[in-house]
């Protein structure tokens, strides 16, 4: 008996023996997916003495099965005895670490960051930081680029002396020869100085900021930039100017775009780091210039930071600095030849409205906001329109009916019907901004006519637009306002707006209910059984079995007893 529960014991590990031997890459994968239920069937011991070896010995497979084991290694300290005995899982993540494919190192290496903070100051120590040195001091370039995501893990929690040595490694790998290692050094720079102490930051951090931000691969220079947000936030106001706005102004006019898209992308961000002074005095002008670069992608990214950087302003010269210096780089970009560049901008022009108040707004701001609501490109016109909500709280609806109405009602009939359709499809949510009230007043009788319109693609799109405002408005206003309108084209000479009648009840007899599709629509309905145009009589038959899902079942039995015997007459 003994024999065979020896034998039932050591089945686990020969059937995963087996199936990561077998050649199909899915029951490979499969079993790697099963590794924790397998390591709970062999025991803790057994775990530590054959399972993780064995898959130490074995690391070499495809990537994506060695991705699922990086993954479930991160989650098996309980599965080798707990915290006590978590360095058994460091041999094979530390092979993981150092293989080619990059979502699998890094997979490895965010594993083994979760596991160190298991591991006990002591074990840190003897296990963990002997395997960060042996990564960053590996020949192949993997293992490098792995060690820099370990560093400020390890660091907080060791010796004074292996503090040093970690600087040390740290340092070397800033210089290193391989661009893809300075470039993992370059984008931890930042969370490595969140971890050090304050003097070396100074005395060790910023020196390699500006190596970092002066190398000569564009792609290390852009992840300096990144790093340059954290530093500036650890060090007090008055080492700034000096230690850090020297590399910041040479980033910000660097020679590649990429560089200045980083400073671009992060300026909100830099901008709080480096606070209201350097803010006025640097960085103004500095985003001036990002606003005017010459490429497209730059000027994006800082325009998308227009309204963000604006609200950051100190209070006391706001209103100066956005009137003076970035309202006449606002007023080029709205004009800009890169359809994404007035696209980024009219995502936050209007919320410049909040911040200049309603004179400014009305002065300065309304004719750019007409300017982009006239523009060719279909997303700068949504992008204003899905923001006039901003505009609205800050001037008033009537201000809003009196300037930017016009050149919506103006698109709604333009002469090419591809650009009244857009506008069909931004009057939801233009109705919902504006509300009830003013939509009837100002928008009702363009929604109707939109429904007789000669370009089928636009009663179409009419007929969704009434739906979308039922659902927006509600069951008693669609009765109210819509559904007698509809219904009076039943009666309209040209049988394309009758037929327009019945794709509306089709829309609309959901979103209005039964009562009001039973007692209104119904009949009007049964009515143009008797049209004298077939593709009508047609429709009508197509229609009665779209409402009828949303009427009672005594009034379909019996309208629909009353249809058959219409046709059946005819």
């Amino acid at each position: 008996m003994a024999g065979a529960d020896g034998d039932d014991s050591l089945y686990p590990i020969a059937v995963l023996i087996d199936e990561l031997r077998n050649e199909d890459v899915q029951l490979r994968l499969n079993s790697i997916k099963k590794l924790s239920t397998i390591a709970l069937a062999l025991g803790v011991e057994r775990t530590r003495t054959e399972l993780l070896p064995f898959l130490t010995d074995t690391i070499y497979d495809e990537d994506e099965v060695l991705l699922a084991l990086a993954e479930q290694l991160g989650n098996f300290t309980m599965l080798v005895g707990g915290p006590e005995y978590v360095h058994c899982l460091l041999p094979p993540l530390e092979s993981l670490a150092t293989v080619e494919e990059t979502v699998v190192r890094d997979k490895a290496v965010e594993s083994l960051r979760k596991i160190s903070q298991e591991h006990s100051p002591v074990d840190l120590e003897v296990h963990f930081e002997p395997l960060v040195k042996r990564l960053a001091s590996g020949d192949w370039f993997t293992s490098r680029t792995s060690a820099c995501g370990l560093f400020s893990v390890c660091y907080p929690r060791v010796s004074s002396t292996v503090k040093a040595e970690i600087r040390q490694h740290f340092r070397t790998l800033c210089s290193d020869d391989t661009p893809m290692v300075r470039r993992a050094a370059a984008s931890k720079l930042g969370e490595f100085a969140k971890v050090l102490e304050l003097d070396y930051v100074k005395s060790d951090i910023i020196s390699l900021f500006t190596a970092l931000a002066s190398d000569e691969q564009d792609s290390v220079r852009l992840l300096a930039v990144e790093a340059c947000v954290s530093i500036a936030s650890l060090l007090p106001q008055e080492d700034l100017e000096t230690l850090v706005m020297p590399t910041l102004r040479q980033a910000a006019e660097d020679k590649s775009w990429r560089v200045r898209y980083m400073v671009a992308d992060k300026f909100s961000e830099l901008q709080k780091a480096v606070g209201p002074e350097i803010t006025k005095n640097d960085l103004v002008p500095a985003f001036q210039n990002l606003l005017k670069d010459c490429e497209a992608e730059v000027r994006s990214a800082a325009a998308k930071k227009i309204k963000e950087f604006c609200e950051n302003l100190p209070e006391d010269s706001r209103e100066t600095i956005i009137m003076t210096h970035i309202l006449s780089c606002v007023k080029e970009l709205v004009s800009d030849t890169s359809q994404h560049v007035k696209s980024a901008l009219a995502s936050v022009i209007m919320g410049l409205s909040t911040i200049l108040g309603k004179d400014n707004t009305v002065e300065h701001l309304l004719p750019l906001f007409l300017a982009q609501l006239k523009d060719e490109c279909p997303e700068v016109r949504l992008n204003i329109i899905s923001n006039l909500d901003c505009v609205n709280e800050v001037i008033g609806i009537r201000q809003l009916s009196q300037s930017l109405l016009p050149a919506i009602v103006e698109l709604a009939e333009d002469a090419k019907w591809r650009v009244r359709l857009a506008i069909i499809e931004y009057m939801p949510l233009l109705a919902g901004q504006l509300g009830v009230e003013f939509f009837d007043e100002k928008l009702n009788t363009l929604c109707m006519a939109w429904l007789i319109d000669h370009v089928y693609a636009i009663r179409e799109a009419a007929t969704c637009n009434l739906m979308k405002l039922v659902e927006k408005f509600g069951a008693e206003w669609a009765q109210n306002t819509i559904v007698p309108k509809v219904l009076g084209m039943a009666n309209d000479p040209n049988y394309l707006h009758r037929m327009t009648t019945l794709f509306c009840i089709n829309s609309l007899s959901e979103a209005c209910g039964q009562d009001i599709t039973t007692k209104h629509m119904l009949p009007v309905v049964l009515k143009m059984s008797n049209d004298q145009v077939a593709n009508v009589r047609f429709n009508v038959a197509k229609s009665l079995q779209k409402i009828g899902p949303v009427l009672d079942t005594l009034v379909q039995a019996q309208n629909g007893r009353k249809y058959f015997e219409t046709e059946a007459l005819a």
